[in-house]
């Protein structure tokens, strides 16, 4: 199946990582966050990307340009605008979309999730789109507090289910997103679709983990650090 990756944010919330380059370039582990996302996929016999461009969309281009040696990979770039919405990106993209099904993922999360699991799941039901739903661990502890004492406490409690991309999309998606470019996908497009009772979703209890912040990228390179990543595993 085609995998498409959202590469175009800005990615603000990074901090001095993304002033020179896009969030997807982030480096961890001495390498891009995009190209282990793409290892993800290569793992499990996905080679050929499409990657919707929009911030500093050149620079990842150059970089597979200057690697491509060591990349065996069929890969479409894509330029969908600076502002476009998620969706407008993917509707952008539509044509290049050669397989009746589809990998969709973002550009700035890791996991060691089963493609092959994702996809026995999304074909057993008549849905448009699947998600991966996963369970992070939180930051902060919680209390439960009753007449005044802590009648339980957490260290680490487990917080609801999140979307956690690492969607399989039908190419019906393209009917529920429009060419403005103000389409939003999670809540324009996953909504109606939910709404619908189109959409499903594939629960993943193992590693999964954002880049959403400096302190996430830290914690990613750690990973990195003295053995193999867990999602490389």
């Amino acid at each position: 199946m085609d995998v498409v990756i959202f590469c175009g944010g800005k990615g603000t919330r990074m901090g001095n990582e993304t002033v020179d380059k896009p969030k997807p370039m982030t480096e961890i582990g001495g390498m891009p966050i995009l190209w282990h996302i793409m290892k993800i996929y290569d793992r499990y016999g996905h080679k050929r990307f499409i990657l919707p461009l929009g911030y500093k969309g050149d620079i990842i281009k150059n970089w597979f340009h200057h690697n491509r040696k060591n990349i065996n990979w069929d890969i479409v770039f894509a330029d969908t605008g600076l502002e476009t919405l998620k969706g407008g990106r993917l509707k952008i993209i539509e044509n290049e979309v050669i397989t009746d099904k589809f990998h969709l993922t973002y550009g700035d999360g890791v996991s060691n999730i089963n493609l092959n699991l994702l996809e026995k799941f999304h074909n057993s039901h008549n849905g448009v789109a699947t998600l991966t739903a996963v369970m992070p661990n939180s930051r902060f502890g919680s209390v439960s507090i009753n007449g005044g004492l802590v009648d339980k406490f957490e260290e680490k409690p487990r917080k609801d289910f999140i979307n956690g991309g690492f969607f399989i999309l039908n190419k019906e998606i393209f009917n529920y997103l429009h060419n403005d470019g103000k389409t939003d996908f999670e809540y324009g497009t996953l909504n109606k679709l939910s709404e619908e009772k189109k959409l499903y979703a594939y629960k993943h209890l193992d590693f999964w983990h954002p880049m959403d912040s400096p302190r996430e990228k830290e914690q990613l390179d750690q990973l990195c650090e003295n053995r193999t990543p867990p999602w490389m595993i």
